[in-house]
């Protein structure tokens, strides 16, 4: 198989602009889909080299977008299969992990990252032809499957007691401390946007007069630079930050920092996946299985907390700043059947 393309031009027009939309296309998209449209498009010309022996064309050809939607809407174990040789090749470079059949939410993914390098381009996307559309739809329906929660449990209140509890008064367990009520407090904030974080981000005017730290949050998930939101930190939370604002070295940078084993705080970010290896400690320290929660847990967390709380489901996307209410309010649904007067008619 020749080597993988560079996935450094996702733009193609005019020679003398391709350069300037690609940088444009790059500073207008979140790093996280950056990261995805990368890891996709590598995949992508994999398995069309693979499969077809040729990288990838613009537009695209329908019969090329229809065999890729019937290769990955299937388990692959057969060896009768004619792409379970294409799948093993794939499990070989490191880029697929079984052959069974690849989840629905991961074919949407790169279906949709397709049809953006398409857009980038001008072009129609060949899944929007209507026998592929219509081919995706029955995929879709053959492939479904329960929605799996992407934290095994939700970190609830006590939960997190249980972690912070085993937070001691170095500066990794002060820094520690200061994350997991940040990420929880302040409505269950992403891994990510936990550690882009600046010390620029957060203002501490208030905290004398008011008990309240602000944060503002650049990017998420949701919102953009022009809508940044400013989220409230308040009580343990807010204290919690401070301590670690007095650990942490002067001057702007990382709100958040590696410790090293000397204790000794870096001057360097942590990496984008730091608060799972943090959880994970914590959840080893207090006794519990490593893979009791992930950090999607302090997320859900919050909401079911606040669900058993009572507080408005609308109160709670404040903080948590889901754009979507049907999203939300799964995590208030199982609080509300589980305390439903309803269960308990026979006693």
């Amino acid at each position: 198989m020749p080597s993988l393309p560079s996935s450094s031009c996702l733009v193609s027009v005019l020679p003398e602009m391709s350069e300037e939309l690609t940088e444009l296309y790059r500073r207008g998209t979140p790093a996280n889909t950056l990261r995805a449209w990368e890891r996709d498009l590598v995949y992508i010309r994999a398995w069309k080299q693979l499969t077809f022996g040729t990288d990838m064309t613009w537009p695209e050809e329908e019969r090329v977008a229809l065999r890729f939607l019937l290769d990955h809407s299937t388990a692959l174990h057969d060896p009768a299969h004619p792409a379970q040789g294409v799948a093993l090749a794939l499990i070989g470079l490191g880029l697929r992990r079984s052959l069974a059949c690849p989840a629905p939410a991961t074919l949407d993914r790169r279906i949709a990252s397709w049809r953006s390098f398409h857009r980038m381009r001008n072009l129609a996307s060949p899944f929007d032809a209507p026998a592929v559309s219509a081919a995706r739809s029955k995929a879709r329906r053959a492939a479904d499957r329960p929605r799996k929660p992407k934290s095994a449990k939700p970190v609830t209140r006590e939960v997190l007691e249980t972690l912070l509890a085993t937070c001691d008064y170095t500066a990794r367990g002060i820094r520690d401390r200061a994350m997991l009520m940040l990420a929880f407090a302040s409505g269950g904030r992403r891994r990510s946007e936990v550690t882009a974080l600046d010390i620029e981000d957060v203002g501490a005017d208030d905290y004398k007069t008011k008990g309240v730290i602000w944060l503002r949050l650049l990017e998420t998930k949701t919102t953009t630079r022009a809508l940044a939101p400013r989220l409230p930190l308040k009580g343990r939370a807010a204290n919690a930050l401070l301590d670690w604002l007095k650990v942490r070295p002067a001057g702007p940078g990382p709100l958040f920092r590696p410790v090293s084993t000397a204790d000794r705080v870096l001057a360097r970010r942590l990496a984008p996946d730091a608060l799972r290896v943090i959880l994970r400690h914590r959840l080893t320290q207090a006794g519990l299985p490593v893979d009791y929660a992930s950090p999607h847990g302090l997320r859900a967390g919050f909401l079911t907390q606040a669900a058993l709380d009572g507080v408005p489901l609308a109160a709670a996307m404040k903080l948590s700043l889901h754009s979507s209410a049907v999203q939300a309010q799964r995590y208030y649904a199982d609080v509300e059947v589980e305390m439903n007067p309803a269960t308990e008619l026979l006693g």
